[in-house]
């Protein structure tokens, strides 16, 4: 198969990746997954959560493509996928649980309109406590913030988590 063909079956698998991801996250972790899912909504109170398995489970596809194409001759496609499926796996990894969620410390402030734009969907998502009236699914394109403020008003606040008083913030910080 040629370089370039390759080429864009990684790139097509990458962005395809987000479109499965917001649909994994809308309906099955919001849904029938809310018992793993659930510990992400919630204070972590070690390193690792039970939402932690997503990242095991959505690796099979990957490990499954990446044996299949190198090992069992299924074809260099697969080898191309398997590879866009673990390019994605690890821009979720750096953009979700490092940047947003902070599980590596770091200084990193989002300065950019799109980064500043995905984080502050991702921590309106994070809003919300409950597997309901959560906005903003996907985790490489978001809805506009203020958008994502209007449909979280309009849920009439549902499962939204109190606000942090000053005095309960600064005991805590």
């Amino acid at each position: 198969m040629p370089f370039l063909s390759l080429v864009l079956i990684f790139l097509a698998t990458v962005a395809a990746m987000e479109g499965f991801a917001y649909v994994m996250h809308r309906w099955v972790m919001h849904g029938p997954g809310w018992f793993l899912h659930a510990s992400h909504h919630r204070p972590r109170t070690g390193f690792f959560e039970a939402n932690d398995l997503y990242f095991v489970i959505f690796a099979m596809p990957s490990i499954l493509l990446l044996l299949g194409g190198v090992q069992w001759g299924w074809g260099d496609w697969a080898t191309a996928m398997g590879a866009g499926v673990a390019a994605y796996g690890a821009i979720y990894l750096g953009f979700h649980d490092i940047i947003v969620h902070q599980r590596v410390r770091h200084r990193y402030v989002a300065r950019s309109r799109y980064m500043k734009r995905i984080v502050q969907a991702h921590r309106l998502h994070h809003a919300v406590e409950t597997k309901h009236g959560t906005v903003s699914f996907g985790f490489l394109i978001a809805p506009h913030p203020t958008d994502l403020k209007r449909q979280l008003a309009d849920n009439g606040r549902s499962g939204v988590r109190a606000a942090k008083r000053r005095e309960d913030a600064a005991v805590e910080g």
